[in-house]
């Protein structure tokens, strides 16, 4: 019976993940209008899937480190009480980010959840060294890694872009105005002449690119190689995300490792099909405005960064890596939106803690009641 409350909890978790995760790659195709909403999401599906898949055999190391070994006693790991409350802490954390449509971290709940578990069971003998070293230092760093690389890597490109001849079309808005004048003896008044303006325009306008680029159109070419960078994040994800989730699993051999990264890769698929939108409007909409040069970017930079922390064993963040990078070419474009970066960032610092207070609570409350 405990087995099986195992398992739905980490499938409950892997729900939430794949809610407040799957968009996170796909965000640059929306937000720049190379595709829509449906078209992104099943894009998103099936290369985090494919990710997913992957792990089984590149991702071991994690599953290692989400397990607690060498956070917590070997005996603590083996009580599936302790599993629960971190998969029911972390999963209830990131529910509740989606449901306000905050891009929050399932790593950074996890490491909250194990956390708070982990003291509650045995107080000061946590490691509280390893915490740090493993998995705050890469969670901190890697946000800020990503916004200074994507910011140099998109100078490098326009640069380059514009060596080579290709030219950034946008499109002028052309509005009419009629100013008036009030007639001093009447509540009348009278047209004093037309006036033409000309703006760019903000919404309704995508900007394109003109010039070739290897023998065929550059705007052609950057929207293939944007579709394949945001798959290479979402493969990313689905390589670092599914063997944390497992790692809940295999500890106390519940199931054997291929099955549990099928199970958790479905879940999280319908997680992201079914409750996306309101997280992938934040990430594609409300950080910065971008074109598909520059979502092409941030894409690069956000898949570059996860795969080498994935095959490494480092617990990095999609979410920060991903939101790092868009707001580093926001930087460079001067518009990024600073007062909905405050909000994510606010939303960043309180994950840890109410992961950890929601896990801790449940260790107590199962352990009565189980």
């Amino acid at each position: 019976m405990i087995l099986i409350i195992l398992f739905i909890a980490a499938c409950f978790l892997a729900y939430s993940n794949g809610a407040n995760d799957n968009f996170k790659g796909v965000a640059t195709l929306f937000g720049s209008g190379t595709t829509n909403y449906k078209k992104a999401i099943n894009w998103a599906t099936v290369t985090t899937l494919a990710g997913s898949v992957a792990a089984i055999f590149l991702a071991g190391e994690l599953v290692k480190n989400f397990s607690g070994k060498g956070l917590v006693p070997n005996e603590l790991i083996q009580n599936p009480i302790f599993a629960i409350s971190i998969a029911l802490g972390a999963a209830l954390t990131v529910l509740l980010a989606t449901k306000i449509g905050m891009p929050i971290s399932t790593t950074h709940s996890l490491v909250g959840a194990l956390f708070g578990a982990g003291v509650v069971a045995i107080g000061a003998d946590f490691n509280f060294a390893k915490l740090g070293k493993t998995f705050l230092i890469p969670l901190i760093l890697s946000p800020l890694m990503a916004a200074v690389l994507s910011f140099l890597m998109y100078i490098v490109f326009r640069y380059f872009r514009k060596k080579m001849g290709i030219t950034k079309q946008s499109c002028l808005c052309i509005s009419k105005t009629t100013p008036t004048a009030a007639l001093s003896h009447s509540d009348a008044a009278v047209s004093s002449g037309t006036t033409i303006e000309a703006t760019l325009c903000k919404n309704g306008c995508l900007d394109s690119y003109n010039g070739k680029l290897f023998g065929a159109s550059s705007q052609k070419v950057l929207d293939a190689l944007h579709y394949l960078s945001a798959g290479i994040v979402s493969f990313a994800r689905g390589l670092n995300d599914t063997p944390k989730i497992v790692g809940l699993l295999v500890i106390i051999n519940a199931m054997d490792i291929k099955w549990g990264m099928i199970a958790v890769a479905i879940t999280m698929a319908i997680g992201g099909l079914l409750n996306a939108k309101k997280v992938g409007i934040t990430m594609s909409k409300k950080i910065t405005p971008m074109n598909s040069g520059q979502g092409f970017t941030a894409n690069m930079i956000t898949g570059l960064l996860v795969t080498t922390a994935s095959v490494h064993g480092l617990p990095v963040s999609t979410t920060h890596v991903s939101v790092g990078s868009i707001f580093g070419i926001g930087t460079v474009t001067k518009k990024a939106n600073v007062k909905m970066v405050s909000k994510i960032l606010l939303s960043w610092l309180l994950t840890l803690p109410i992961a950890a207070l929601a896990s801790g609570l449940l260790f107590l409350l199962l352990e009565r009641i189980l």
